[in-house]
């Protein structure tokens, strides 16, 4: 691993994804990040499919420690102050008044150590009248305008990974590095704040860019119309994603590989704009040449046009693409409990050094004879 953060000090009393995701990604760059959990079963989503190692927590607290303190103890609340007095960076991500009550407030902690740099995450901002409301995912993606780009009209279900959770983690990584380097200079921490309805209003800005430039309400199939973004299914049954954008050259390279070196003289085709309004047209003019041969057959003509394509893998077939093999992106390290622990390095590299070493997520309070001794 390049520890490009090598000797930052992180506490991590973060839950479930937002809080987690941030630390992490902070120990993805070197970070000694101490992941601070309550002793009655810690993190509630380390017990997500049983046990207390789930798929859903190994996610987001790889590269980290685990300690157990219970904050409303005295000797716990004691040594969180010796920890937060030697840390860098304190992250949590309970609802607004949770950390008054634990303790664990940003005036108390910052006032023990006037360096720390205080992140905390909650789902509609720390006022206002939504403050109180509960929100996870779902929730976030609606109330931001971004889950309505997902939906089909016409059979709207929730469909995708958790959006949400995990860019505000990166936002909120963000603005951690953003006050650390100030404080080089400064000698002072901050408070970063970061809401999960600012973090996806933020990510969906070209949605919000449109209607303030142009008033124009985006629509689910306003990008893939615009960046000419096609799925075609195959005759063995798999599927190909093409993405054609504005040069010329694509669409000749495509036109050659369908065999239709005339289509441009359809006024469908004729050019970007008549592709963009006559979408629906091109799909179904499209769609059963695709459907004529199977992927592989499809997979070698297009790369022999420069044709921008790729089959729609899963994450199984993903880790057998020679690409991903030959950029070294699955990982693996062994727990002395818990057995072998494999995952996707840091897309991150520096002077063309990859990421390699990763350490396997902790079982619950592994390290508390190492820190709170």
């Amino acid at each position: 691993m390049v520890k490009v953060l090598k000797n930052l000090k992180v506490l991590d009393m973060g839950t479930f994804i937002t809080g987690p995701a941030a630390g992490m990604l902070l120990a993805d760059l070197g970070a000694d990040v101490t992941k601070i959990e309550n002793p009655k079963g810690g993190d509630p989503f380390r017990a997500f499919k049983g046990g207390f190692y789930s798929p859903h927590f190994q996610t987001y607290n790889r590269n980290k420690k685990s300690i157990t303190l219970n904050t409303k103890d005295e000797a716990d609340l004691a040594t969180l102050d010796r920890l937060v007095a030697e840390a860098d960076v304190f992250i949590q991500n309970f609802r607004p008044g949770v950390a008054e009550r634990l303790g664990i407030d940003v005036e108390r902690l910052q006032a023990i150590n006037p360096r720390l740099v205080y992140c905390s995450i909650s789902g509609f901002g720390s006022s206002g009248p939504d403050r109180d409301r509960p929100a996870f995912d779902t929730v976030a993606q609606a109330a931001s305008g971004f889950l309505r780009l997902l939906l089909n009209p016409e059979n709207p279900r929730v469909v995708g990974p958790a959006l949400a959770d995990s860019v505000t983690g990166f936002y909120a990584a963000y603005g951690i590095l953003g006050a650390l380097f100030e404080r080089n200079q400064t000698g002072k921490g901050r408070h970063v704040e970061v809401s999960m309805l600012e973090a996806m209003c933020h990510f969906n800005l070209d949605d919000f860019t449109h209607f303030l430039s142009a008033d124009q309400v985006m629509t689910p199939y306003s990008r893939p119309h615009v960046s000419q973004s096609y799925v075609f299914e195959c005759q063995d049954g798999l599927w190909l994603a093409l993405h054609m954008s504005s040069p010329t050259k694509f669409w000749e390279g495509l036109a050659a590989a369908v065999e239709k070196p005339d289509m441009f003289s359809d006024p469908r085709f004729a050019d970007r704009d008549a592709r963009i309004a006559n979408y629906e047209e091109v799909v179904k003019f499209l769609a059963p040449i695709f459907k004529s041969r199977p992927l592989d057959d499809w997979r070698q003509v297009l790369d022999q046009n420069e044709v921008p394509h790729s089959p729609v893998y899963t994450s199984r077939e993903v880790l057998e693409t020679d690409q991903v093999k030959h950029l070294e992106l699955q990982v693996e390290a062994e727990h002395a409990e818990m057995g072998k622990f494999r995952s996707i390095r840091s897309p991150v590299s520096f002077d063309g050094k990859r990421s390699l070493d990763i350490v396997p997520p902790p079982v619950l309070g592994e390290h508390n004879d190492e820190i709170k001794d």
